[in-house]
């Protein structure tokens, strides 16, 4: 079980390097100035992706607690 517990936090990390990301680019769209309506665009454009890293970051967590509940 102690490669569950590994792959689990890659898969955490993986989804915590997606949040970052998304941070990264909703400041960046903030810091250029943007109308309502196009901001309103970039951070449709970006919530899929930040559900998905929450989501990856979830499952890479369970599977770390599963890895260590198993192990």
């Amino acid at each position: 079980m102690e490669g569950l517990i590994w792959i689990g936090a890659l898969v955490s990390v993986t989804g915590l390097a997606g949040l970052i990301w998304c941070i990264f680019k909703i400041a960046a769209a903030k810091r250029a100035g943007l109308s309502d309506e196009a901001l309103r665009a970039a951070v449709q454009k970006v919530v899929p992706v930040n559900l998905g890293a929450l989501f990856l970051s979830v499952i890479g967590l369970m599977m770390v607690v599963v890895g260590v509940f198993l192990d």
